[in-house]
């Protein structure tokens, strides 16, 4: 089986990319930069789904596609909707000259009830996939904890600024990348069922967490934020507490990711070396 992952040096392409080499499935990568580092024997392909450049090399001989491509972290519709829309529909194409390969997609928790521009794109996305007539799986999960991260992580010290009323269910990546795996190892199931992370929390909890374990000491700030994409937030509609599937805690994760930074400050060599 060949396996062709977009964004696959991204959080969670890059997780994918690694298991199915470890399982000795043939892997390859579409990317639009050549600078990166995968696992040897994975071969890669530089691309771009904006374009179209690069698609049909990529697609060659692919029987499963795990489109993990995205305008992550863009929250306006217009740059989604070209990254994810336009070059998912590009993506298709491409895949119907080649074949009928499996179409393996993620996508997020409450795109179809959450009126935020990056989700209206990922919702259009998954009918493009759906109207494509291809072979195809998308699979919805909650907010990775590296997204959560980010964010705290991005706030001007000595704030600490969060939007008042939120609540996640935040889920490992790592975890994900597994379902996705299996999933091209599975037959085409239309849509399957959500993946959630293991606890619903407030966004403040989640911050204090954030500080006791990165010994930090912020003033919160609780944001109160307008508009109907923020009340569907507050209102929980990217949540799925009735699928409870992962099982690393936003502490375990904490600790996961503090000591691999602190490995890769101590085996990282001095700049006069």
């Amino acid at each position: 089986m060949e396996v062709l992952v977009t964004g696959g040096t991204g959080v969670v392409g890059r997780q994918v990319v690694e298991r199915l080499h470890a399982r000795g499935t043939a892997v390859r990568v579409l990317s639009r930069r050549s600078s990166f580092q995968l696992p040897d024997g994975v071969r890669t392909f530089r691309g771009d789904l904006r374009s179209g450049a690069g698609l049909s090399e990529a697609l060659a001989g692919a029987d499963v596609v795990v489109h993990c491509a995205s305008a992550t972290g863009n929250p306006l519709y217009r740059p989604a909707r070209r990254t994810d829309v336009d070059g998912t529909r590009r993506l298709l194409e491409a895949a119907r000259q080649r074949g009928t390969p499996h179409l393996v997609y993620i996508s997020i928790v409450g795109v179809d009830r959450v009126p935020l521009g990056y989700y209206r794109a990922k919702l259009e996305t998954e009918q493009v996939i759906e109207n494509s007539h291809l072979p195809y799986t998308i699979l919805r999960t909650t907010q990775f904890h590296d997204l959560i991260l980010r964010v705290l992580q991005t706030s001007p010290a000595p704030l600490l600024i969060i939007p008042a009323g939120f609540r996640f269910q935040p889920i490992h990546s790592a975890e994900v990348a597994e379902r996705l795996v299996e999933l091209t190892r599975s037959s085409p199931a239309g849509h399957v069922a959500d993946m959630g992370g293991p606890q619903v929390r407030g966004i403040e909890d989640l911050a204090r967490a954030y500080l006791v374990s990165t010994r930090r000491t912020r003033v919160i700030v609780r944001l109160p934020l307008p508009g109907r994409a923020a009340a569907a937030f507050r209102a929980g509609h990217h949540l799925c507490p009735e699928r409870v599937v992962g099982t690393v805690s936003w502490e375990n994760f904490l600790t996961q990711h503090l000591d691999s930074s602190s490995r890769n400050k101590t085996t990282r060599r001095p700049r006069h070396e």
